[in-house]
Order: C-alpha cells, then structure tokens, then sequence
C-alpha cells in the first residue's frame, strides 16, 4: 500500500493541510497514524463523507412533475430534448416530433415512413434512463450505477442479442472512437475504477471537473457501443447533483463537441465554450419555465 503525507494528500484534493489534519486528529481518515508529530495516510485514503447538498429548484421541480405526471414542463422538455438530441449525435434518424410523439402517447403512429426498431427501443430507453438518473441524482457515480445505465439504455436492441455483445457490462472487444484507439478490453474494469475514485474524491465538483470525466469516460469507452449517450446522462446527472446548470449537445454543436473532445487536454476551452453554449441554452429554457438556478 502506498502512503502519502498530509500535505501531498492536500495538494491532491484541493483542500487545505489544516483541514486534513483535523480529519485525521478526529478519527475521519481511516488508515491514517502518527509518526512522531507528522501523520501519514493512504494514498487511497476516501475523503470524509461531506454534508449533503440540497437538492437544486431544478431537480425538485424533475422529480415533482415526474411523480405527478405534468405534461408540458421542464420535465416533457427535458426529455423529448435530451432524448432526441442524444439518441441523434448517434445516428438515430427519428425527428424531434416522432421523439415527442412516442414520449407523449407511448405509440408509433408514423405513416409513409421507414423507421429503425432499434432507434425506437433506445427512445424509449433512453426515457427511462433519464428517469433513473433524476430518482438516484444524489447518488455517488460508481460503476453498477454506470452499468445500470447502460443496461436500460441498450435492452431489447439487436445488438443485445448477438454473443459479443455484453448489455449492462463492460465490453469483449476492443474498439476506437474517432479513429482513436480507446482502452482494451481487460483493462477497462481498473481504468474505470481509477477514473471514478478520483472523481468522487474531490471535495467540490465544478463544471470543469464534470467536462473532464467524460472526456476520460469517452477516451475509455468501456462499452460496446452506446458510450456516447451513456457519458452524456452521467454529465447531466452530475449537474443535477451538484447544483450546477445541466445542458444538452444540440445538433449544431455536434461538430464542436467532438472537436473538443479530441482537444481536450491540449486546448481545453474548445470543449468548454461548447458547453457553455449549450448551459446558456438550456438556462433559457429554465427561464421559460421559471425555474431557479
């Protein structure tokens, strides 16, 4: 095991050294112990769970009109928009009206079309994923709730019925994503584990810290296929829980989301501005429904 001091588990986490120094005189630091007057601590050591946050306007009003069933608010927008735009970065050929219709009628009713099964499943999916991640916004990221997520998102899909594909589970076979090579296979489960660790050791998430896990979560691409629509759901979630403005990659910003995924690290502020676009977006939205954020 590896140990560290106090000022370098700081450093790490972004808090002062007094405080972790308190942590540790009180007991909240497990594995921590005393060497002379200097304490040292696991590397791995989990931050002291923190008090927590108070559910957003935005997240009460989700969870108020999901329960009573609204039509017509934040909550129908959000998801016919969220639904739509997602499930079209990936190719899925419904319009915004059919994505409405099946959300607002649960039937297909399309005339002198042809339409995908699969991108219908993964409507309806996808309905529902957002569902989970409203109900369990508060929740701390971990990998079955990742899972959980791609289970919903990709049953019932052709995909799931052929033998290499695995629903609900990380993937079998290597891939790539914009023609990068991405993680393989027998490394995804360390990598992702790593990947969350970190993440959910910082005291404070900013919106910086969130754009930065999915471009990780995106470079690993630990599923198949749908990593996508998955990381896209984990950001919006993570919003939520930490009362920062969510936002959704619209059409017209496809092509400046991807260039700012394979920018960042490089030139940061392409990806960030993107997004920053798409929050002002949706703030409008908020302020259309009166929404407090």
């Amino acid at each position: 095991m590896d140990f560290i001091t106090v000022s370098q588990y700081a450093e790490m986490h972004n808090v002062s050294e007094r405080t972790v120094r308190n942590w540790c005189k009180s007991g909240k630091m497990e594995g921590a112990f005393l060497t002379g007057k200097t304490w040292t601590l696991p590397y791995d050591t989990p931050l002291p769970r923190k008090v927590k946050i108070k559910a957003s306007p935005l997240l009460k009003r989700f969870r108020e009109e999901k329960k009573a069933k609204i039509a017509g608010g934040i909550y129908h927008r959000t998801q016919i928009d969220l639904t739509y735009n997602s499930n079209h970065i990936e190719g899925s050929q419904l319009t915004h009206d059919q994505t409405r219709h099946i959300f607002e009628t649960n039937t297909i009713g399309f005339s002198n079309t042809s339409v995908n099964i699969d991108d219908i499943v993964e409507t309806t999916n996808h309905f529902r994923c957002i569902d989970l991640i409203i109900d369990r916004a508060e929740e701390q990221l971990s990998e079955s709730l990742v899972k959980e997520l791609h289970r919903i998102l990709k049953t019932g899909t052709s995909s799931s019925r052929t033998e290499w594909f695995v629903v609900g589970d990380y993937k079998k076979l290597p891939n790539e994503v914009g023609g990068r090579e991405t993680c393989p296979p027998e490394q995804v489960h360390t990598q992702m584990k790593s990947l969350l660790f970190e993440y959910n050791s910082k005291s404070e998430k900013k919106l910086e810290d969130i754009i930065d896990l999915h471009q990780r979560f995106e470079l690993i691409h630990p599923f198949q296929d749908g990593n996508g629509r998955v990381g896209r759901l984990i950001m919006f979630k993570e919003c939520l829980a930490n009362r920062i403005v969510p936002f959704i990659i619209t059409e017209d910003l496809k092509w400046f989301y991807y260039r700012g995924l394979s920018e960042w690290g490089h030139i940061n502020g392409y990806l960030t501005d993107t997004i920053l676009t798409a929050q002002d977006k949706y703030k409008s939205l908020l302020d259309y429904f009166r929404v407090k954020y």
